[in-house]
């Protein structure tokens, strides 16, 4: 199963429960348009490479489609139509006005130079400027790429407009035109749906232990939130490894030791541990904050985490998510745990269109009572519904968008 069937088996299961007609379910199912290019660079040595790249837009029902733009060796279209759905419906469960999109180059970043990437970046964004615009299609960032990027990304749409559009794209640099804190939010937010979970199914929150895999932004600020929280950070990891002690990490420290070193392996007062063996901890919340396909048929029935906040996209297959449910565990599905990237994007996509900024700790507050909000629709209908949150999640996300689409009609 590759990441676009991993996704269409999962919209699946929750329309089956929603009893579309045939015409909507058909809209939701199939992507609104999608753009594949070959495009050359120039590499520092004066050879030229052609590279493959690509963008695709799910769904504009509720607003300009909204998505992140990865660089990884193995970008296929196929996981790029995947984050695409998974966008619209991210969007729609925490209910802000945009669709789902998302873009790809098959490159390696760190084997590029600086000048090399922005190159790449330059190129990539003039092939795909018949998408993108402010109104239409707004890029971000995601896997391999980051707030420089991003910056290239606007400056050439700029350039070519011939004037500057900060709203082209988000998660930039503050200085022209980003959002104050936005690295911190997602991990904030995942954090918050924790919160809840634990609340609402009345278990302590003080001394729970959590295991987090991956240790960028969202896994690092998660660990981060949860502990300030009171729980106790007892495994993290990244793409090199991980290190483990069950009487708790001190997240301050860890992350000054990967800023220094590049990796969180040699952590002191740490045991090293693999990542497939972090998965497998006993532990009270486990968060997958890496890759996707992390949580399978294979692993699920020693995974001993009671709760999974996916910070993640796709780290859970459709038959882990059966074991995972049969074995009572409640897994806070990633179209709404990791939502409050989006979300985040979203007030500086507002800012940049309006030239008016808000105070960072004004828009911290904004997105978590977004979480919040979302958290309990979820859980309620979960609850109602008798289904897992991921289902749920589904559920309030393609009927939000079923809405637009029987409330806009079909033109023309």
């Amino acid at each position: 199963m590759n990441l676009y069937e991993m996704a269409l088996a999962q919209f699946e299961r929750a329309a089956r429960q929603q009893h579309f007609s045939d015409g909507i379910y058909q809209v939701m199912y199939h992507p609104k348009r999608e753009l594949s290019i070959t495009f050359p660079v120039k590499m520092d040595d004066a050879t030229v490479r052609v590279f493959t790249g690509h963008r695709v837009h799910h769904s504009t029902l509720r607003g300009p489609s909204k998505g992140g733009i990865r660089y990884h060796p193995l970008v296929t279209v196929e996981d790029v139509r995947a984050l695409a759905m998974w966008m619209t419906w991210k969007c729609a469960v925490v209910n802000i006005p945009f669709g789902g999109a998302a873009g790809g180059v098959a490159c390696d970043p760190r084997r590029l130079s600086k000048t090399e990437l922005e190159r790449l970046t330059r190129r990539y964004v003039t092939e795909m400027e018949v998408l993108i615009s402010p109104e239409g299609d707004i890029p971000g960032p995601d896997n391999g790429t980051n707030e420089q990027v991003m910056a290239w990304m606007m400056d050439t749409y700029s350039m070519h407009k011939g004037y500057s559009s900060p709203a082209v794209v988000t998660g930039k640099p503050v200085e022209i035109g980003g959002l104050e804190g936005r690295k911190e939010l997602t991990g904030r937010g995942l954090a918050t749906c924790v919160l809840e979970a634990m609340r609402l199914q009345g278990r302590a929150i003080a001394g729970a232990t959590v295991a987090v895999q991956g240790f960028g932004h969202v896994g690092s600020n998660t660990a981060r939130a949860l502990q300030a929280a009171g729980m106790t950070i007892i495994a993290v990891s990244d793409s090199r490894g991980g290190v483990y002690n069950p009487a708790g990490l001190d997240i301050d420290r860890l992350i000054a030791h990967k800023q220094a070193g590049g990796q969180v392996a040699g952590f002191p007062s740490a045991d090293a541990i693999a990542n497939a063996d972090l998965l497998e901890l006993p532990c009270d919340v486990l968060a997958p904050c890496a890759y996707q396909m992390q949580i399978t048929a294979a692993n699920a029935p020693r995974v001993r985490a009671r709760l999974i906040a996916e910070g993640a996209n796709g780290p859970t297959t459709p038959e882990a998510d059966d074991i995972l449910n049969e074995n009572g565990v409640r897994v806070i599905p990633d179209i709404l745990c990791n939502a409050s990237g989006v979300t985040a994007s979203y007030f500086e996509w507002v800012q940049d269109l309006q030239n008016f900024f808000w105070d960072v700790n004004e828009v911290s507050q904004k997105v978590q009572e977004i979480m919040r909000r979302a958290f309990g629709d979820v859980y309620s209908l979960s609850l109602q519904r008798q289904v897992d949150m991921r289902t749920a999640a589904l559920m309030v996300a393609t009927q939000r968008v079923a809405d637009a689409l029987v409330t806009r009609g079909i033109y023309p």
